[in-house]
């Protein structure tokens, strides 16, 4: 999505990057019942206050959660006269959140938000966090359904990989060529889906001159993915472009291809923020990128945390509560509230913001 002029860009970012602007698919669970209790949602309720909320991301120090976790959901908390925390591993490996789950969980935390590492490995430690009494809002990446009340989903898969693979294919240019997808970590829910629907919309006709060469790994760590860009180059000399939907990955790829002779030979696109993006759309290493508003975000899974927490929603389908500034949210299959569609950033528009 492309969206032009100071006032309309301003409007969407509220709206379209609020809705729009960051690690979701999930693939389990009965459609159309969420993973929330039996219990009867009180949509004319209001959030309980004190309740005490506490966001668990893929990685703690992450630029990317920084501002999702401390400058969305601790808003949203203070808004509502919660208490808020952040806490989590300093590496995202999957089992790496267990620990500080068990944790929240015997601290009797009422909400734990929660980014997952891996869809499968944190949920043990999520249902008994349910079973003693708190509710789970999981973010940015998802676990089987079963194991949380509601997912807040950044984006459709599907409308991250349309604009992914679009965006790439404008960069690279009418004749192709290969490409390669710079990702997080290999069990990353929400990496995983966005690349499986890459693959289906690269089969589309339009797009059959690309050919997907290679997929590796950054782990989210600035350095690994900077030498997994590095190493792309070496292995496939006649790659024409990256994709790397994650904040830390194409950020570390755009400093290797901007300090390098590939800088305007090997196009570049993947999902960052303005800021750590800006340098390198000014000196042509990257034409265009995407994102949501990470800051929305975690505004946004605060707030249907706190309407579990309240019984406002209970997480199925058709469940409706209001998000602070962001306006009102309804539940969808599976207990999945989406923030919006994603937002291209490019050099006619990316000094308008700042996160």
């Amino acid at each position: 999505m492309r969206i032009t002029g100071v006032r309309v860009v301003a409007a969407t970012v509220l709206a379209a990057l609020t809705l729009a602007m960051g690690a979701c698919a999930d693939d389990g669970g009965d459609a159309g019942t969420g993973s929330g209790s039996g219990d009867t949602a009180n949509a004319d309720g209001t959030i309980k206050e004190g309740l005490k909320i506490a966001f668990l991301p893929k990685q703690v120090n992450n630029p990317y959660f920084e501002t999702s976790d401390n400058k969305g959901g601790k808003v949203a908390v203070e808004e509502f006269k919660g208490t808020y925390s952040q806490t989590g591993p300093s590496e995202a490996s999957p089992s790496a959140q267990v620990s500080y789950i068990n944790t929240l969980s015997q601290q009797q935390t009422d909400v734990i938000v929660v980014s997952a590492n891996d869809k499968d490995a944190i949920c043990g430690a999520l249902t008994e966090a349910k079973t003693a009494g708190a509710k789970i809002v999981t973010y940015d990446s998802d676990t089987n359904p079963q194991c949380r009340d509601v997912f807040v989903n950044q984006a459709t898969a599907d409308g991250i990989a349309k604009s992914q693979i679009k965006l790439i294919s404008d960069a690279v240019g009418p004749d192709g060529g290969e490409i390669a997808i710079l990702s997080a970590t290999a069990n990353a829910t929400n990496q995983n889906a966005w690349i499986e629907m890459m693959k289906t919309e690269l089969a589309k006709p339009e797009y059959a001159k690309l050919k997907l060469v290679d997929t590796v790994y950054g782990d989210d760590q600035d350095e690994k993915s900077f030498q997994e860009a590095q190493g792309l180059l070496a292995k496939h000399p006649n790659l024409k472009g990256i994709i790397s939907p994650t904040t830390v990955g194409v950020a570390a790829a755009a400093r290797y291809l901007s300090g390098s002779s590939y800088k305007g030979k090997v196009q570049l696109t993947g999902l960052g923020t303005p800021n750590q993006m800006r340098a390198f759309v000014k000196d042509g290493t990257v034409k265009a990128f995407a994102l949501w508003n990470p800051a929305d975000l975690g505004y946004l899974a605060a707030y249907a945390g706190g309407a579990l927490a309240s019984g406002i929603i209970t997480g199925k389908e058709g469940d409706k509560f209001k998000a602070g500034k962001l306006g009102e949210y309804t539940v969808g299959a599976n207990g999945e509230v989406v923030l919006g569609d994603p937002f291209t950033f490019e050099a006619s528009n990316i000094d308008q913001f700042d996160f």
